[in-house]
């Protein structure tokens, strides 16, 4: 007997129709799991996003910095001499990248670099009146650091400049000196002093580093720290920061530097994401079993309870083919119509999450959105599982016995 184009679709819809409160209640289980699989995987994503942004966004993606002063033994020992020796470690001073200028074009020319910034770092006394402070003394070309960094985005007062004798400085560091925009302050270090004027307060984003922040042009730490036209580093950004760790073994391997990833300067936060990333995999996992099962076991139901109509229509004609095909398709509109609703309700999540949890400043906690592309393959992921989930039964449906299905 012929049957008529979407014969699978139109009786699958029939026998959904049919099912009345056990399809329903499957597609809102659906729309559940799909809900909490696309709402926990934005969140993640946001808050992984919000802390990266957050730990590099006063930090470089590689840096390179002067290799360690080592001391270097006289002679090399001879074969199977022992000798006693004590070497007490060299201690380290401020020094210069050997030929930095022509490393500097190099480094640019690495594909996947967006920046390069050269600096000046060293420590100093910060001294205004009777009030002093230790603090971290940087100096930098401000158009690249800014660049790296953001720094006139952070300013809280004042215009970020730096021209000869002036200086940027963290509001902390302010507010211990007592020091306003356009007042002047005191720089000291081992070998020499300078007046700076300051021209803007910044929020860096962590008290300890506004409270020693002091950031001056790069000739004027030169001149501080007795480094007449050196750097002390060369700090790198990258188009791609998970790429940090390989580049930074390349350059190793190509460049006599120290160089350091951003990975191995912050080694506790790459464990804490990836053991996120660890967990929200685990959950998604667990969710989907959960979501298959759910499937699975209302179209086993569903098997039982339509064995006579199934025996009819095997008994009209349909094939065996026909009834499989005809239960993966309830499979694949219960998967697809839970996912439709299921991402709508992550999107009410996303926008109530937004709305409701804030900082201490009124502000979200951190921006979280649901992508579309994130969005879409929860939607095909959630809808092949129904596919799947419905292969076992598809199949006990297609081997019935049409004469013994319709005499139950």
């Amino acid at each position: 007997m012929m049957f008529w184009p979407g014969f699978e679709m139109r009786v699958a819809l029939r026998f959904l129709r049919e099912g009345g409160m056990q399809t329903a209640l499957i597609i809102v289980g659906v729309a559940a799991g799909v809900a909490v699989v696309a709402y926990i995987s934005a969140l993640i994503s946001g808050l992984q996003s919000s802390t990266l942004a957050k730990t590099l966004g006063t930090q470089a993606h590689i840096s390179v910095r002067v290799p360690d002063d080592e001391v270097t033994p006289a002679a090399a020992p001879a074969p199977g001499t022992t000798v006693l020796t004590d070497i007490q470690p060299r201690a380290q001073r401020v020094r210069s990248i050997a030929n930095w200028q022509a490393l500097l074009p190099l480094l640019e020319a690495v594909p996947g670099v967006a920046g390069v910034s050269p600096l000046v770092a060293g420590t100093g006394l910060a001294l205004r009146g009777e009030a002093a402070q230790s603090v971290a003394l940087t100096g930098v070309d401000l158009d690249r650091y800014d660049r790296m960094v953001g720094l006139r985005a952070r300013v809280v007062s004042g215009e970020a400049r730096l021209a000869p004798g002036e200086a940027v400085i963290g509001r902390e560091l302010a507010r211990d000196l007592g020091l306003r925009v356009g007042d002047r302050l005191t720089v000291q270090t081992g070998s020499s002093s300078d007046s700076l004027r300051v021209t803007a307060l910044v929020d860096l984003g962590v008290k300890d580093l506004n409270r020693r922040t002091v950031i001056v042009p790069l000739r004027a730490a030169q001149n501080l720290l007795a480094l007449p036209g050196g750097v002390t580093g060369l700090d790198l950004t990258l188009q791609d920061v998970w790429a940090a760790q390989a580049l930074a073994e390349s350059l190793r391997a190509r460049f006599p530097v120290k160089v350091e990833s951003w990975q191995e300067s912050n080694a506790q936060l790459v464990s804490a994401l990836n053991a996120q990333s660890v967990s929200t995999g685990i959950i998604r996992g667990v969710v989907l079993a959960v979501v298959v099962l759910g499937i699975a076991s209302v179209l086993v139901v569903s098997v039982v309870q339509k064995r006579r109509e199934i025996g009819i229509l095997r008994a009209m004609g349909a094939t065996r083919g026909q009834v499989l095909r005809l239960f993966l398709v309830q499979g694949a509109v219960v998967g697809a119509v839970g996912s439709v609703l299921g991402l709508l309700l992550a999107v009410a999540l996303i926008a109530a999450f937004t709305a409701f949890v804030r900082g201490s400043d009124g502000l979200p906690l951190f921006n979280i959105h649901l992508p579309l592309a994130t969005a879409v393959r929860v939607a095909v992921l959630a809808t092949v599982c129904g596919v799947l989930a419905a292969i076992a039964p598809a199949r006990r449906a297609a081997q019935l016995n049409p004469a013994q299905a319709i005499r139950l």
